[in-house]
């Protein structure tokens, strides 16, 4: 399982010793150039101190101290002086500062004229890398100190930046699964509070759709019920029934109270299977086709009631008929629009499905609906003024739920001639449709 607060920790404190890593190196080697230069300045200042004059040894000067190797020469060029004969150094002076190799080791020679006489100062360089090296140790050791104390504050700033996330996830962790308010958004730092919001924006969408979850439940239990306790009562009719014709007049009232609610059972569960969401099997959906399939399933009901159905084409090759959506969904909506209209259209009428450039009309020759009436025909369980005991008042609710999650308009109109209905389906521009 992945960590934020262990990748922080492990990638802070890698970094942090990477950079100590490279310090350590950039200061051992400045301090390694440090040393040698104060060195070289102990060289020079030790050769100028020597008496100019000639002699026959360095008062107060021991051989070889600190490795060191004193040669003295008069300008002539006879030495006067060498504090250690048996060193591997040249027998002529140089002057300024030279590193030269021997068999020994590299030495460090510093050649100077000091009043009538040339000397020359020697260090073997093994001593001087030895004690530079010392000095730069102790220069780093304040640095190595500094690396645990620095690990140890980096693990309590994560862990305090990492605070908010730990009670946020607390305060989810304690909650009661029906409790869906919003979790506090104050005093959050900016890089916590966008989740806080998210999650309060998918607690309120739960919230509602638990609402409208349970809304619905109360509603279709509540329109189940009076069809259930009719076909209680007509099957208790069918049990009375004291002869044949009176049986089977009570066996018919049995058959359309069985219809009626297997249709109310059929509807419940289309809208309860409709996602308010875009749907999530999007393809590219030839409207033309879709429609003859559904006027073509009608067909044999309109004709029973002798209706006209027809199919009418406003477009053109030009001009496609194409959106993006579900083909099912898209069956079931027009499927209801063109139910309705025949269901409401009375004998000898008229429906008409016109298909236009992303738009469909269903035009039906039925009494219509009052224009105050439109905008709650939408709403479950709504059954419109007048209407026959045999809607469930749900066909233009799973209408709309459709068209809502195709991004598409449904706009209630009078139909031809101010008769009848007309239902316009909108479909929005390209290019603000789904993407498939």
């Amino acid at each position: 399982m992945r960590s934020i607060r262990r990748e922080l920790l492990v990638s802070l404190l890698l970094t942090m010793l990477l950079a100590l890593v490279l310090a350590g190196v950039a200061i051992y080697r400045q301090a390694l150039w440090q040393a040698n230069e104060l060195f070289d300045f102990q060289l020079q200042q030790m050769a100028l101190s020597l008496p100019p004059e000639a002699f026959s040894s360095v008062p107060g000067m021991r051989d070889s101290e600190g490795g060191l190797v004193i040669q003295i020469w008069s300008r002539n060029g006879v030495q006067l002086y060498y504090s250690h004969p048996r060193a591997p150094l040249p027998h002529r002076a140089e002057l300024g500062f030279n590193t030269i190799s021997t068999p020994q080791g590299d030495w460090r020679v510093y050649g100077a004229v000091v009043g009538h006489n040339v000397v020359q100062l020697a260090q073997p360089m093994s001593v001087r890398d030895t004690l530079a090296a010392a000095l730069a140790v102790r220069t780093l050791l304040p640095l190595v100190i500094l690396v645990p104390v620095l690990a140890l504050l980096v693990w309590l700033i994560v862990g305090r930046g990492l605070r908010p996330l730990r009670r946020v996830a607390h305060a989810l962790d304690q909650r009661a699964p029906g409790a869906l308010e919003p979790l506090p958004d104050t005093r959050l730092p900016d890089e916590v509070r966008p989740l806080v919001l998210a999650l309060n924006s998918l607690l309120e969408r739960l919230s509602h759709a638990l609402d409208q979850q349970k809304a619905f439940v109360a509603d279709a239990a509540h329109e189940l019920r009076t069809p259930l306790t009719a076909l209680q009562l007509q099957l208790q009719i069918v049990e009375r029934a004291s002869d044949d014709e009176e049986r089977r007049g009570a066996l018919a009232d049995l058959r359309h109270g069985m219809q009626r609610a297997t249709r109310l059972v059929q509807q419940l569960l289309t809208l309860a299977r409709q996602d308010p969401e875009a749907p999530s099997n999007l393809q590219k959906i030839n409207l033309d086709d879709v429609l003859q399939a559904v006027v073509a399933s009608y067909a044999p009901l309109a004709e029973a009631r002798r209706i006209d159905l027809g199919l009418e084409r406003a477009v053109s090759d030009e001009m496609p008929t194409q959106v993006s959506g579900d083909a099912d969904a898209l069956r079931t909506l027009f499927g209801n629009l063109i139910d309705n209209a025949i269901k409401y259209t009375p004998e000898g009428g008229r429906v008409d499905v016109r298909l236009a450039p992303r738009r469909v009309d269903v035009i039906d020759t039925g009494p219509g609906i009052p224009a105050d009436e439109r905008p709650r025909v939408f709403d479950r369980f709504y059954r419109r003024t007048g209407q026959a005991g045999d809607g469930s008042g749900l066909g233009l609710a799973i209408v709309k739920r459709i068209a809502e999650a195709h991004h598409a308009d449904v706009i209630l109109s009078d139909g031809a001639d101010g008769r009848g209905l007309c239902v316009s389906v909108r479909f929005a521009e390209p290019a603000a449709a789904p993407l498939l």
